[in-house]
């Protein structure tokens, strides 16, 4: 083979000079599709797709980097790898964003009509996508951009009306008049899970409801006065001595000339208040509950739009609640009707989206009956069909089917998929059909169709089969036949109730399997603090702001090393400083490797060194960890793995020993076999850290001489048994150079000064080979001049040499020679000084150690780091008093 040309890669690392071009080299390449050839069982994730009127935060950025370094990993092992991208239409958040522009300009949607508005919808979706797409790129995610879907793409479109109609065929979908979450801002039901509870400041209002034989009052209290004009009964329980002979009574309903019946419930708390409460079955679920059994009338006294509307009297009629609340409370007042007013804070639920207060409303909606999807979706579980990681979020999954209620899934909206349903105008039938139809299939009468869309999630719970090609029972694409069911699904831990289960449901109630085996649920991205990012707080950070920056390595290698199994990640812009100098070491080492080669040979099977098999079994077992931790979801793991074995392992021992057979008075023949095996050590090294930092590793691969095609689809390293080497001899040598370079930094021998050393060891040591054919090596790391090794009988310690200060370790004893390396005098009065301050810090902390009060409130994990402080300092004081004798028995 002709000599090599030495490699010179750019002196600094910046990313900005390769991972956009690398990525649509890979994209170009066709690196992200499943390669067909194949015949291993493919590894497939969806993305949860992101909102399409949004950008990605970081809390996306933590997600897909998860996504990504697996997807990568599986890539590596030669599996089919499919990561599948998408977005979801949004229906509350898009509208929003549209109704905006909008009121901008002065108008509303009604202006536009039903079409316009969803045309201009469909504009705002391609600008956003737009942006989404690129940042997707900019951090790196390796998705299969040809299979990209829509939560609103024709195909999705067609999977989402099939399931409605199954549903409705299957008497699992209904419709009627039922208490739901109200947004009025949105102007729109919500589900139950769409509804945020915040501790809110608030009040309990007393009032008085006279009855009507004049016998005197009822005293109740509300938190919610105004909606009293639709109350329709008062509540007593039926075991409360002191109402028993109020039961059956009436009641002037204050401000109204309407009496409402005073009834026995047992869902009243007796020891709440006066143990009585107001009923009002349209504005409280409760209320609702308690109407249905006593057969009360429902008023509901709210328009859509947050408003009083016709049924209360009319000074009220048009005001908004907080309006109507005022008014209310100020009649009240003046007719002698109100008792007090005490301040409390309680929960109160706003709109996921719009943060309006939430307001219970009667209204007729399409709900799902939830309990027997629910059972199966358990039964699942139980089954072990899904597993979760961590596994504690398996009982938020039981408690939330266990205690599922039907799903309200329409909303009154424009943007989304519009609801299959046709009212006859003529005979009033309800027609849901797969096709869209202009008469009734009854009379032949003209129909109409639903006004109202199908909540988000009614087509992101399809989304594991529906984006692989799945329509209908008996129809589904290649795709769908062979990559369904999925293999994992990564998300975090707030979206269990909207998305995760109801996918599991949908998976088995349409495919009959679950959709996904593995599910990974990550924390969320928190600030230093430990407070959620968002924009209202001005914490939040923009994932691609950080790219600029760092690169993306450094985004992918920082979140990778803080994701803890079941815990938030706390971070701030300079926490991406770790992945950025982690990718630097790599460029640079790589660097320093590839313009050492000049003259040399690549060579065939090349001879190993004790050192060489040390260092592939550390990449060996390092291999073993790294694919362990992944399999397991043990990111924190895995990057710290390979982040110790390139820094520590590979760059400060291996990379630094090579320089003995790679300096100038080395014969060519070792110079050539040491360049050969240190090249293919890095090569298997970057397939080791690819799925952590790819595009430095990429950009790096392609540069070496030993190594051909892409390394995002190069094999991963694969732990074998046999490479393994003994590491106690190497083991041996590193706590052996430690003890020599202690020795050193504690008595202030300069770096660049060479030391005479000493190492005793007792004869007959198992190491005693390892220290004959390393003694250059020792020297090269610990900076020493002269190096004697002397063997002992073992028996009895050995005897100190005059002037040398040393430290015992596992079968050795390192002197070494400092009396022409530094004063004497000044480094004894240095040891004097630090021992005096060691020892004040001991009897500190004894003395708080000794304090009852202290261990009685102190957390014990406090108690036992202050043990364990005492016990070093104490090694530490014994040490350096030896050092001071040493020196006092020499002067």
């Amino acid at each position: 083979m002709e000599p090599m040309k030495k490699i010179e890669l750019k002196k600094a690392y910046n990313p900005k000079d390769f991972e956009e071009r690398i990525y649509a080299q890979w994209k170009e390449a066709g690196c992200f599709k499943p390669h067909e050839e194949s015949d291993a069982k493919p590894y497939v994730m969806v993305i949860p797709p992101p909102n399409v009127t949004g950008v990605l935060h970081i809390g996306h950025g933590l997600d897909h980097t998860l996504q990504d370094i697996m997807i990568r990993f599986h890539r590596m092992k030669d599996r089919i790898a499919l990561w599948l991208p998408g977005t979801d239409h949004a229906g509350i958040a898009t509208q929003n964003v549209v109704e905006k522009r909008l009121k901008k300009q002065g108008k509303t949607r009604y202006d536009l009509g039903r079409e316009a508005f969803v045309e201009e919808t469909w504009k705002v979706k391609a600008e956003h996508h737009a942006v989404i797409s690129q940042q997707m790129a900019r951090i790196g995610d390796s998705v299969d951009w040809s299979r990209e879907r829509f939560t609103m793409d024709e195909g999705l479109s067609r999977a989402v009306r099939e399931v409605f109609v199954t549903l409705y065929e299957r008497d699992l979908l209904y419709k009627g008049h039922y208490l739901v979450n109200w947004c009025a801002g949105c102007g729109t039901a919500l589900a139950d899970d769409e509804v945020e509870h915040e501790e809110t400041p608030g009040s309990m209002y007393h009032l008085r409801y006279p009855y009507t034989d004049g016998s005197g009052f009822l005293e109740l209290a509300t938190t919610r006065p105004e909606t009293l004009l639709g109350d329709t009964a008062v509540a007593v329980h039926p075991e409360d001595e002191r109402y028993a002979a109020h039961r059956g009574k009436t009641v002037h309903l204050p401000l109204t000339d309407r009496v409402i019946p005073v009834i026995a419930d047992t869902y009243v708390d007796r020891a709440f208040g006066t143990g009585v409460v107001k009923i009002t079955p349209a504005h409280d679920p409760n209320d609702w509950e308690v109407g249905k059994r006593h057969d009360l009338p429902v008023i509901n006294i709210l328009t859509p739009d947050g408003r009083l509307n016709a049924e209360v009297p009319e000074k009220y009629r048009g005001l908004t609640v907080k309006e109507a609340r005022k008014a209310v409370l100020r009649d009240l007042t003046e007719k002698g009707f109100f008792v007090k007013e005490e301040p409390i804070t309680h929960a109160v639920g706003h709109c996921y989206r719009c943060h309006t207060v939430i307001e219970p409303f009667l209204s007729e909606q399409w709900f799902v009956r939830m309990k027997p999807l629910a059972d199966k979706a358990l039964a699942a579980w139980e089954r072990g069909d899904i597993v979760f990681y961590p596994r504690k979020w398996e009982n938020t999954y039981k408690h939330w089917l266990l205690t599922i209620k039907d799903w309200c899934i329409s909303r009154q909206l424009w943007w989304g998929h519009r609801i299959p349903a046709w009212y006859c105008q003529t005979c009033g039938a309800v027609t849901v059909s797969r096709e869209d139809i202009e008469r009734c299939p009854r009379c032949g009468g003209a129909v109409k169709q639903d006004e109202d869309v199908l909540d988000t999630w009614f087509s992101s719970w399809l989304w594991p089969f529906s984006t692989l090609g799945w329509e209908n029972a008996g129809c589904g694409t290649e795709d769908f036949r062979r990559f369904y069911p999925t293999s994992a699904l990564v998300t975090g831990y707030d979206i269990i109730f909207f998305w995760v289960a109801r996918m599991i449901m949908a998976g088995l109630e349409f495919t009959g399997t679950v959709p996904f085996r593995d599910i990974y649920i990550h924390g969320l991205v928190r600030d230093k603090q430990g407070h959620k990012m968002s924009k209202s707080l001005g914490n939040g950070l923009d994932p691609v702001d950080i790219v600029d920056e760092f690169g993306a390595d450094a985004v992918k290698f920082t979140l990778a090393f803080l994701c803890a199994q079941g815990q938030d990640i706390l971070l701030d812009k300079e926490s991406f400083k770790l992945g950025s100098k982690f990718a630097n070491k790599v460029w640079n080492a790589s660097r320093y490797i590839l313009m050492n080669l000049e003259g040399r040979r690549l060579v065939e099977n090349p001879a190993l060194l004790p050192i060489d098999k040390w260092i592939y079994s550390r990449l060996n077992n390092t291999a073993r960890t790294v694919t362990e931790s992944f399999q397991s979801y043990r990111y924190n793991d895995a990057a710290s793995a390979a982040y110790e074995y390139f820094w520590n392992d590979f760059c400060d021992w291996y990379v630094e020993a090579t320089k003995l057979p790679l300096r100038a008075a080395s014969a060519d023949e070792e110079k050539d076999r040491a360049a050969t095996v240190l090249l293919d050590v890095l090569a298997e090294s970057l397939r080791l850290l690819h799925p952590l930092i790819p595009f430095v590793t990429e950009e790096i691969y392609g540069f070496l001489p030993n190594t051909k095609g892409f390394l995002i689809t190069a094999a991963y390293p694969e732990y074998d048994e046999k490479r393994n080497a003994p590491e106690a001899d190497f083991a041996f040598l590193q706590e052996l150079i430690r003890s020599i370079r202690t020795l050193r930094s504690e008595c202030t021998v300069p770096p660049d000064k060479k030391v005479k050393a000493l190492i005793k060891a007792a004869e007959g040591n198992s190491f005693e080979k390892t220290l004959a054919e390393h003694v250059e090596l020792i020297k090269l790391f610990a900076n020493v001049g002269d190096l004697e090794i002397e063997h002992t009988d073992g028996a009895a310690p050995g005897v100190r040499p005059k002037h040398a200060i040393g430290l015992a370790g596992t079968g050795f004893e390192a002197f070494v020679f400092i009396a022409d390396a530094v004063d004497l005098d000044f480094l004894k009065r240095k040891f004097s000084k630090e021992l005096d301050k060691d020892k004040q810090f001991i009897a500190q902390l004894k003395t708080k150690l000794s304090n009852e009060n202290f261990l009685r409130h102190a957390p014990a994990e406090l108690i036992a780091g202050e043990k364990q402080k005492v016990e070093a300092l104490l090694k530490r004081t014994d040490k350096i008093a030896s050092y001071i004798r040493d020196m006092e028995q020499d002067s």
